[in-house]
């Protein structure tokens, strides 16, 4: 297969399926923008096993050689496109393809039904389905010589937005027996897991989400730093996809309730004005 196919078929899979990302992507040069798709068109294939109907044993064994698959890209097989743009990545951009291990690891979780006591518990697995792409990326972004900070800041704004996803898919994640939410807090606001499938929300549901949505925006603010280490394309392009997702959580704090009665989402083109602000610099 040809390296530009192999390419073009990540572009395909990214622009179709990561409704949110793709507006973000789009800002970046080509090389970079087509070795982000090729990140994104791999992590969509580990969270495809996750979410997907196989017996959890054929789902843990997929993920695993999965694993295999992307720690060695010396001889990626000849019919898998992403694999071949992946191995081009590698050669081109000093990327960390053992972050795409930790992902893995949160999509095992999953699969095995692994619920979450306490917020650090949960902060393990969004460090490790989000922040590990935070980390891909900046390895296609680029950051200087601040590697080491730049790499936090990107896991903080990964928590941010995983916090965000969890909150927007409260009811369809409990519809396929995950509730991410922390024991403790669903306690502490008397809410019974039980109550998150039903449209009606339970007692104290409302304060829990703003509670939960407050966290959310504290790792923001920590994760918004990262812009001012980036190019500016970068910038505009992780400035787009973290602006949608804040705009989206803002909207599920307006109405909590909206989250038991079916996704919240921002249309195409409240989204599209998010990512043309970014790439004129105005983030947020």
């Amino acid at each position: 297969m040809e390296l530009i196919e192999a390419y073009r078929e990540c572009e395909v899979i990214t622009w179709s399926q990561a409704r949110n990302f793709a507006y973000g992507i789009r800002l970046l040069p080509q090389d970079k923008r087509r070795a982000l798709a090729a990140i994104y068109a791999f992590a969509r294939r580990i969270d495809d096993i996750g979410d997907g109907t196989m017996p959890a044993e054929r789902k843990i064994a997929d993920l695993e050689q999965a694993r295999r698959a992307v720690l060695d890209l010396t001889a990626p097989a000849p019919d898998d496109p992403v694999l071949i743009a992946l191995a081009d990545v590698q050669r081109a951009f000093p990327v960390p393809m053992e972050a795409f291990g930790e992902l893995i690891d949160g999509c095992v979780a999953d699969v095995r039904g692994t619920s979450y006591q306490t917020f650090d518990d949960l902060l393990w697995y969004c460090r490790c389905v989000a922040g590990s792409i935070g980390r891909l990326s900046l390895g296609i972004f680029g950051t200087g010589r601040d590697v080491t900070h730049a790499s936090e800041l990107a896991d903080s704004l990964g928590v941010a937005l995983q916090l965000t996803n969890i909150l927007r898919d409260i009811r369809e994640d409990y519809g396929n027996g995950r509730v991410y939410l922390p024991a403790e807090d669903l306690a502490k606001f008397d809410c019974d897991p039980a109550a998150l499938g039903q449209p009606a929300p339970p007692p104290g549901f409302t304060r829990l989400v703003e509670f939960e949505a407050e966290r959310a925006r504290d790792w923001y603010a920590t994760g918004w730093q990262l812009l001012g280490l980036l190019d500016r394309r970068s910038a505009a392009c992780t400035g787009a996809m973290a602006g949608i997702y804040r705009h989206l959580l803002d909207r599920i704090t307006a109405e909590p309730a909206a989250v038991l009665r079916g996704r919240v989402s921002l249309s195409g083109r409240e989204k599209a004005v998010v990512a043309v602000k970014a790439l004129a610099g105005r983030h947020g």
